[in-house]
């Protein structure tokens, strides 16, 4: 859809996902400090998991002292140690997304 745009258009939307653009440094700080809560994700677009990310942490520690919730907090552990690896690869996502949709605005505009 991007490919569509005028040269004017094009440069409108890049100017447009300049300044909202999602930041990588952005994304590992959000995952250093509040992994386990899944605010990365939400950050990133990711809503639904990033909910789920907060779930299982939730039920992770309410369920502790009845030793199940370790086996939460593993799996959120593991999902947390493979989101340091594929930050960037979500962040590029997120922000290829946010191309499309303001390419799809400028174009519901001109009809």
């Amino acid at each position: 859809m991007y490919n569509q745009l005028s040269n004017e258009e094009k440069m409108l939307v890049n100017l447009e996902v300049a300044n909202n653009k999602k930041s990588v440094g952005v994304s590992y700080l959000l995952w250093f400090f509040l992994s386990s809560l899944g605010i990365h994700r939400m950050y990133l677009g990711r809503k639904f998991s990033g909910v789920m990310l907060l779930i299982l942490t939730i039920i992770g520690w309410v369920t502790l002292a009845i030793f199940i919730g370790w086996i939460f907090l593993v799996v959120v552990a593991i999902w947390v140690l493979v989101d340091a690896f594929l930050l960037p690869s979500i962040v590029k996502a997120a922000n290829d997304d946010l191309t499309e949709e303001y390419a799809r605005k400028i174009i519901a505009y001109k009809a």
